[in-house]
C-alpha cells in the first residue's frame, strides 16, 4: 500500500459528496462508515484515508456493523455480476462441488448461530482456509466473533479502498 497521494486519491477527494458516497458504499455498506470518511476529506496520502477507515470501523456500533456485514455475500455464492465479491472470493471458484456444498452447510450453521453472514477477508485464501475458518470461528462466543468479524471487515476496508485510490474506481 502507498503512503503517498495518488491520482485515485485525488480524484477521490475532488468527488462530490454523492459521487464519493456512492464510491465509499462500494467499500463498506455501513451508511456511518461512509459519512465519517466523508467527513475527514481531502485526505493527504492513502495511509491517512486507511487510518480514518480503521477508526470508522473500530466506531461502528451493532447496527452499523450488521449493516456492513449484510453488503457481503456468502463465502462460495457472490453476488451475480459483482467483480468485487468474485475477484475477493476466487479462492472458492475452482472449489469442488463437495467443498461447495459444504461451505453452503457451514454458512448456514453460522448464520444460524450468529444472526449474520461469516464474514472473512477471502482475499487470497483458498477455498480450504475459508471452511477451516468458519469451521473454527463456529465455536466463538458471539462477543469473540464481533471482535473478529470488526477486524476482517477492517481488512476488507483496506483492500477495496487500496483499490478505490490506485486504480481511481
Amino acid at each position: 500500500m502507498t503512503s503517498s497521494s495518488t491520482p485515485g486519491l485525488a480524484r477521490f477527494n475532488t468527488l462530490a459528496d454523492d459521487e464519493a458516497a456512492t464510491a465509499l458504499h462500494e467499500v463498506c455498506a455501513s451508511a456511518a462508515w461512509g459519512r465519517a470518511i466523508l467527513s475527514r476529506r481531502p485526505y493527504a496520502t492513502a495511509e491517512a484515508l486507511f487510518s480514518a477507515s480503521d477508526t470508522a470501523t473500530a466506531a461502528l456500533d451493532a447496527q452499523d456493523l450488521a449493516e456492513a456485514m449484510a453488503g457481503h455475500p456468502p463465502i462460495g455464492r457472490p453476488k451475480p455480476g459483482d467483480p468485487t465479491s468474485s475477484r475477493e472470493q476466487r479462492g472458492m471458484a475452482g472449489a469442488t462441488e463437495e467443498l461447495k456444498a459444504e461451505m453452503l452447510e457451514l454458512n448456514l450453521a453460522y448464520q444460524e448461530r450468529f444472526g449474520h453472514v461469516f464474514l472473512i477477508c477471502a482475499t487470497g485464501a483458498t477455498g480450504e482456509q475459508m471452511r477451516d475458518a468458519v469451521k473454527s470461528r463456529t465455536g466463538n462466543t458471539p462477543e469473540q466473533e464481533r471482535a473478529i468479524v470488526r477486524t476482517e471487515l477492517g481488512k476488507i476496508n483496506r483492500i477495496r479502498l487500496t483499490r478505490l485510490v490506485t486504480e481511481g474506481s
